[in-house]
């Protein structure tokens, strides 16, 4: 697949900077593949299009993971915890720092290369909210980036889908939960000319024993965002119940155990939009961004939410 089949047109004022004023809110476009009929509702909504589907969320919670640097000034992004007070992170400007130097809290341990490095954290993260580059204007209150059911620290980037949820419509849904923590790998833009050559990075995940029983023998499943998906489809594919997954999920991917899915709008050049687009169809993905930009609807993180049943 050409990497410019994932283009379109978008006007930057449908980048939404502030999330909705109450997260249920948001609207919610609708599209079914049985019967091709679109749909406009919002998301408090949501409960009236199900038929009986598991929801599935991702319960990983964001880390305040953007720690300043001084001198030089500039700042350490964390990505991911490997062991104990080493971490995997982002660090600018790469080229003016040095391995075994000391920037505040961070003991800069090995260049990984692409600006990566290995590197040792003083105690626990104490940084700001590691918001995306899109949104430019300050965040009020951090919780917003976080999910109602968000317990497991770990994820660089907030499961998105989820955001839009209320303790309220979470207790009437009643979901089973997975973790995965979300590395900036997930929205890194594709580079490559051709979709296959992109390469992602693993991203750990864990299901409890019960939560994947409930999953496997429901009827229909419902997944609350792309990093569900994989986790799912990873697990479907014989996977254990706590690893990594480097799965990249494509047009032409075969689901084996996602039936609907509840997504944001995303970026172009995405390996998230590429997923949806193996879900719902290449061409029909392209005409409901089409159709949500001329109704105006919200994109990116603190955007808008397209529910494919």
């Amino acid at each position: 697949m050409d990497v410019s089949e994932l283009d379109y047109e978008l006007p930057p004022e449908l980048i939404a900077q502030h999330p909705a004023e109450r997260r249920d809110a948001s609207r919610l476009l609708v599209h079914d593949r049985r019967t091709g009929e679109t749909r406009h509702r919002t998301f408090a909504e949501l409960p009236e299009e199900l038929h009986g589907e598991l929801v599935v969320v991702n319960d990983t919670k964001v880390v305040p993971a953007r720690i300043p640097i001084e001198s030089p000034r500039g700042e350490v992004l964390l990505l991911e915890r490997i062991d104990g007070d080493l971490w995997e992170g982002l660090a600018r400007p790469t080229r003016k720092l040095k391995a075994g130097a000391r920037y505040g809290p961070v003991e800069l341990v090995e260049h990984l290369g692409e600006g990566r490095w290995r590197l040792r954290l003083d105690g626990e993260p104490h940084g700001r909210t590691p918001l995306p580059p899109y949104i430019t204007e300050p965040l009020a209150d951090p919780d917003r980036y976080q999910t109602v059911y968000a317990r497991e620290p770990g994820s660089a980037a907030a499961p998105t889908a989820g955001l839009h949820f209320t303790p309220e419509l979470l207790a009437a849904l009643d979901p089973a939960r997975v973790t995965l923590h979300v590395g900036l790998d997930t929205f890194r833009p594709v580079a490559e000319e051709r979709l296959e050559e992109h390469r992602i990075h693993g991203e750990r995940y864990e299901v409890a024993p019960g939560e994947w029983e409930r999953i496997r023998t429901a009827g229909r499943v419902l997944a609350v965002g792309t990093t569900t998906v994989r986790v799912l489809e990873t697990l479907a594919r014989g996977a254990p119940l706590a690893g990594r997954t480097e799965l990249f999920v494509t047009p032409g991917f075969e689901f084996r155990r996602v039936d609907a899915l509840l997504t944001n709008f995303h970026l172009p050049r995405s390996t998230l939009l590429a997923l949806v687009m193996a879900f719902a169809g290449v061409e029909e993905t392209r005409r409901l961004y089409r159709l949500a930009v001329e109704e105006r609807y919200r994109f990116y993180s603190f955007g808008d939410a397209m529910l494919i049943l």
